[in-house]
């Protein structure tokens, strides 16, 4: 609980109470008497001080019953769930088909990665000396194409 490097415990302090003070009314408020379930036409009401105030009685707000909600038909549910299917479905389609393209691009430049360093490989070997060759054979003749037929 304490750190073992210290030699004297903290300090404890006593706790404070604190009570609380009642407090008294000035004088007793007498009580008017009222009819039970009945509301008088002039109402009378004391004040702490004693002096007595008459009015007339003010009529009990009513509230008003909540409307009563119209039901949802069954139909009108299944139309707005469907929809959101329905909204939820083209999404999923239309992430498939932007990643099938992504997809493609990304096939295709690695095709093209794939062609780009075979064919400047090829060309290294064609045209390098023919002392510094590799034991790769490369064999290119000239070929003719005349009218639409191909002479290798």
């Amino acid at each position: 609980m304490f750190p073992e490097n210290s030699h004297h415990p903290p300090a404890v302090r006593a706790p404070e109470v604190h009570h609380p003070t009642p407090i008294t009314p000035a004088a007793p408020v007498p009580l008017v008497p009222v009819q039970p379930n009945a509301q008088p036409t002039v109402a009378s009401v004391v004040l702490p001080d004693g002096r007595v105030v008459t009015g007339y009685a003010i009529e009990p707000a009513k509230t008003e019953p909540p409307a009563a909600k119209p039901p949802v038909s069954r139909t009108a549910v299944n139309v707005a769930l469907g929809g959101i299917g329905f909204a939820a479905v083209c999404g999923g389609l239309l992430m498939l088909t932007k990643f099938i393209t992504a997809l493609t691009a990304f096939v295709t430049q690695l095709i093209t990665l794939a062609a780009v360093i075979f064919g400047g490989y090829a060309v290294v070997q064609i045209f390098k000396p023919s002392e510094a060759k590799s034991g790769h054979t490369f064999h290119i003749r000239k070929a003719v194409i005349k009218r639409n037929k191909f002479y290798g």
